[in-house]
């Protein structure tokens, strides 16, 4: 029996959980070297899980897949780096879709951080290479492609190679490029590229502008956190990753990006919803207070309503997604179960669920279905759009 029985449901946020050098075969091998070399120190994180497919190999384990499919997290997850194993998984699961996302490519390494333009953008197009590959295999895995900002000409190249692969949405960072806005007029043909094909501009987590240091830094000793490592990511970490994309759709919004591409939807997928019926308030109160300013004047309404036409949200199952909702809008929330990742939780629909008793149905139908079908737009086959209707490719 599914984990999800009886109803429509999409996920919109997934992943793979890349095993060491996983993306080095998709390089450039001009660039491959100075690849390996640039990011060795990252790829220390999978040293961990080097034993995993011989894990997965063994026929006493795999025979407590099913049983076990929201239980085994990360690397002990089935499908969870095996792209033919994924589609049993997504069977075990009974979502409709499923957003699949990068887990050890979600920050392109820190790569755009140190300068490293070219090598950047060849390990954005090797992602998109790994990602549309991987999701290949059933055309209910939704592959997201990654468009580093870096540089703006090249910018809609990458999101055009990464569509023409097979990618289904589009990943940008939600911290701002090094020296300019993400709101900049050249980058108008990336927003342009994306809203005729269809498809949103997704920001994840990974993606944006980490805590200072100095924070951690408080006389005490350092916290590990709930995987096990150092400072990686605890309770104060967390409190920074609304703050990039806070400012990024400030961005977007007055200088007239969402405007000037009024049908582009945008995802801010596993950053928390909690900050946005702040976000929608700050943001209404900000374009009151200077309203002189000619390009305020040119907005198509108020920014709380240029954002529920165009953006969606994942809510973390802890946070009270009931209140979002109501203090947001319906329109704009999407269910996500983050599996295979710890944070998903072991029963992310029963926790979404409880948050949102005493909701009128409808409501929850956007949660669940709805919602991500309008934000998808032509990235979901509508063949997809319903359980029943479902086929492996």
């Amino acid at each position: 029996m599914a984990y999800v029985e009886g109803q429509t449901i999409h996920d919109a946020d997934s992943h793979i959980m890349e095993l060491p050098g996983a993306l080095n075969s998709f390089i450039d091998p001009k660039y491959r070297a100075a690849f390996v070399e640039k990011t060795s120190a990252g790829s220390k994180l999978f040293e961990y899980f080097a034993n995993a497919a011989a894990q997965h190999d063994d026929p006493e384990f795999r025979a407590g897949a099913e049983a076990n499919i929201l239980l085994r997290k990360n690397h002990a997850a089935l499908g969870s780096f095996r792209s033919q194993d994924r589609v049993a998984a997504l069977d075990h699961l009974g979502f409709a879709s499923q957003l699949v996302f990068t887990t050890s490519c979600l920050s392109n390494f820190g790569l755009e951080q140190m300068g490293e333009i070219e090598l950047s953008i060849e390990a954005a197009r090797a992602h998109n290479r790994m990602m549309t590959e991987f999701c290949s295999v059933d055309r209910r895995l939704l592959a997201t492609g990654y468009v580093p900002l870096i540089d703006r000409a090249r910018a809609p190249q990458i999101a055009l190679e990464a569509l023409r692969l097979g990618a289904k949405a589009l990943m940008i960072p939600s911290r701002h490029p090094a020296g300019f806005s993400p709101s900049h007029r050249e980058l108008d043909a990336l927003w342009a590229l994306a809203q005729e094909a269809g498809v949103p501009i997704l920001f994840h987590v990974g993606g944006e502008e980490k805590m200072q240091n100095a924070y951690l830094e408080n006389g005490l000793p350092y916290v590990k956190d709930f995987h096990g490592g150092n400072e990686n990511f605890t309770s104060l970490s967390f409190m920074s990753i609304p703050l990039s994309v806070w400012q990024t759709l400030s961005a977007l919004v007055i200088d007239g990006v969402f405007d000037r591409f009024p049908n582009l939807k945008f995802g801010a997928i596993e950053l928390g919803a909690s900050w946005l019926p702040s976000l929608m308030k700050f943001l209404d109160s900000g374009v009151a207070a200077f309203g002189k300013e000619e390009r305020l004047q040119t907005l198509s309404g108020k920014p709380s309503e240029i954002l529920r036409r165009q953006l969606r949200v994942t809510p973390y199952p802890h946070e009270d997604t009931r209140w979002i909702i109501e203090n947001s809008g319906e329109e704009m929330i999407l269910f996500s179960s983050d599996f295979p990742h710890v944070e998903g939780g072991r029963n992310p629909l029963k926790r979404f669920n409880d948050s949102l008793e005493g909701l009128d149905e409808r409501i929850k139908r956007r949660f669940f279905r709805d919602n991500f079908i309008d934000m998808m737009g032509a990235g979901l086959d509508p063949a997809l759009h319903d359980v029943a209707s479902r086929a492996a490719a």
